[in-house]
């Protein structure tokens, strides 16, 4: 096998954090994604910094090839179940606003 690299490395760790993300987003805990997230800025930093530097052997490309069909399944399932608790929020808050300009216009408040 040949020697992991640095390029090969950061995206197996994408993988990992957006394999975490999508389990997290199914199980509807949306807490830790925003922290996950900043992971993964963090590593396609790092991903953008070494990958100029480093060459690959056919091993490797094919390596990150499917760990980059792993990633791109991952991200749409989390866009899928996060997209719609988005639109939820959204609505939410567009209500609450309504119902304070209602609350200062009638004075309630």
């Amino acid at each position: 096998m040949a020697a992991r690299s640095e390029v090969v490395h950061c995206y197996a760790q994408l993988a990992s954090i957006l394999s975490l993300m999508a389990a997290l987003a199914r199980a509807k805990e949306w807490d830790r994604l925003p922290e996950l997230e900043a992971q993964c800025t963090g590593v396609i930093e790092r991903l953008r910094t070494v990958s100029p530097q480093e060459s690959l052997d056919t091993a490797q490309v094919e390596e990150v090839r499917r760990l980059m069909q792993r990633i791109q399944a991952d991200q749409r399932t989390v866009c899928e179940l996060v997209k719609p608790q988005l639109a939820h929020l959204v609505a939410t808050m567009a209500d609450l606003q309504n119902r304070n300009e209602l609350d200062r216009a009638y004075g309630t408040r």
